[in-house]
Formats: structure tokens, C-alpha cells, sequence
């Protein structure tokens, strides 16, 4: 079974305090040795959607989409200025680049790949399946490019947020993002919808030794990033409304989701913090 598989990652210029300084180069070099290592087995291309300013950081081995023209900022105000790029116009560019391309892959920038990802993708597709999500697992923060072969080994604890996405391209039109933008909130969650609603056969993997993610900082959970949250929940409060009218499942697949959190949530150690079902009232 022949394929093309566009995998599709925003890098950012950063400084030396951001997690993101250590972590890229560490996602860049796992995504080229796992091409590589797919070799001519799998149609494999790796792309990236930037805006102008984080052009010169991008290995050459990426492709480069066309650069982004806009950001959270356009759709709102907020104290803290942070260019922070819709879902929505990073997708786009993957379904765009290639008019034969057949299914697409989307990471966080900050998910490293063991070598073996792309050939479990191929499995899975082969296996019929039009859609799934694979759950990162966190290791210590200790590794680095020059210790990247004991990171591999590292098994790492399970991580219940969703940060890897694999769809056929054809089912993207039927998406509803709204203005969701990355780097915050809620934004895995729409995409997750979004999957269930309109895949054929989807998956969800939670423990795969497939991706993994150094450290476990949660910079997003910060609360100077409390405004870009709140615009995410709001733009996916947008979706869930839309998608209500039109499918009586949308509450069971929201229920679904991250059933590690709700562990927690049923146990006296929520009380202390909102409840996760507060989060999808209306």
C-alpha cells in the first residue's frame, strides 16, 4: 500500500530560557532519524509552517511552507503579546503543500519520535485505521542531543495531554477549529474532536513508547498564559455549539476524553480545583 505522509511542525526562535531552546533541536534531529530510518518504505515528508523571524533556526532538511501571516493577536486583546499561531492555518498548509498527499501528521514542536514512528503510523493506516492520536510519555529533563540514545531507552511515565495527530487529509474539510491558536488550552482537545467526528476508524494510543516529551515543565499551565486559555475555551466553546445541532454524540466524545484527568477529578483531590465537566458547560 503506497502512501504520502506530510508530517508538519511550527518552529519558533526562542531564547535560552525557553524550554523550547533545548527541546526543539531535540524534536528536529528524532524527526530526521526516524525518516530516515522509514527509509523506502514509507513516503515520508517533513514540513514545517513558520513565520518569517523563525525561518533561519529551520534544519534544511525540513520543508518550509509558506510563511504565517497571522496570529492570536488579530482576534483579540491581550496583556501579554505572544504570536502564538492558529491550529487552523497550520493545517491548512499541510493539506496545501501537496496535492497528492494523503495523510498528515501534527506534533507539538516540542514531541521528539522514537525511530520506529513513522513505520507504526504505516501499520495502523494499513490496518484500515483513517485516524489517531499517540500520547506522548515524559522523561527526565537530563537529556540532551549528545545523550539522545539514552533519552530513546528512557520508557518515561504515561501523559494524558494530546500532542501527536495522524488524519487522512481528505476528512480535513470537514473541520471545525474556529480561531483555536496552539500553545495554550484546549487546543488538543478541538483537534481530538474534530477526529472523532469525522474518522471512519479512529484510535487513541496511551502507551506507546512512540513520542515522548523532555520534561514536564507545563509551561501552558502558567498564569500569565490564564487570557490565552480562556480565548481557547471560548473558541472551543464555539465548536463544541456548532457541532451539537448537527451530532447527538458530542457530549459522550467530550466525556471521552483525557480519562486519566477524570480519575482524579471523581477523587476528593478535585476538590480543591474546577471541576473538569465545569469546563464544557455552557
Amino acid at each position: 500500500m503506497y502512501f504520502k505522509l506530510f508530517h508538519i511542525i511550527n518552529p519558533v526562535k526562542v531564547n535560552k530560557s525557553s524550554d523550547l531552546f533545548k527541546a526543539q533541536p531535540i524534536t528536529f534531529e528524532t524527526i530526521r532519524k526516524a525518516k530516515e530510518f522509514a527509509g523506502d518504505v514509507l513516503d515520508v515528508n517533513v514540513i514545517t509552517a513558520q513565520y518569517p523571524e523563525d525561518i533561519e533556526i529551520i534544519p534544511e532538511y525540513f520543508q518550509q511552507t509558506p510563511n504565517l501571516n497571522r496570529s492570536i493577536i488579530d482576534f483579540g486583546t491581550f496583556k501579554k503579546k505572544r504570536k502564538l499561531p492558529l491550529l487552523k492555518d497550520i493545517l491548512q498548509r499541510a493539506v496545501d503543500y501537496d496535492t497528492k498527499a494523503d495523510y498528515i501528521v501534527y506534533t507539538n514542536v516540542d514531541i521528539a519520535v522514537q525511530p520506529h514512528f513513522y513505520l507504526f503510523i504505516k501499520q495502523k493506516i494499513e490496518e484500515g485505521h483513517d485516524a489517531f492520536i499517540i500520547n506522548r510519555r515524559t522523561i527526565s529533563d537530563r537529556y540532551t542531543l549528545k545523550t539522545l540514545a539514552e533519552a530513546y531507552s528512557d520508557y518515561g511515565e504515561s501523559h494524558p495531554g494530546y500532542d501527536c495527530f495522524v488524519f487522512k487529509k481528505e476528512i480535513y474539510s470537514n473541520f471545525n477549529l474556529e480561531n483555536i491558536c496552539i500553545g495554550a488550552a484546549f487546543v488538543g482537545l478541538a483537534l481530538y474532536l474534530n477526529l472523532r467526528l469525522f474518522s471512519n476508524s479512529f484510535l487513541e494510543f496511551n502507551d506507546k513508547h512512540l513520542t515522548f516529551h523532555i520534561g514536564n515543565d507545563k509551561v501552558w499551565k502558567e498564569e500569565s498564559n490564564n487570557e490565552f486559555e480562556k480565548f481557547n475555551k471560548t473558541e472551543f466553546q464555539k465548536i463544541k455549539d456548532n457541532f451539537e445541532s448537527n451530532y447527538s454524540s458530542i457530549n459522550d466524545i467530550i466525556s471521552a476524553a483525557f480519562p486519566s484527568l477524570k480519575k482524579v477529578d471523581d477523587r476528593k483531590q478535585a476538590a480543591t480545583k474546577p471541576s473538569l465537566k465545569s469546563f464544557f458547560k455552557k
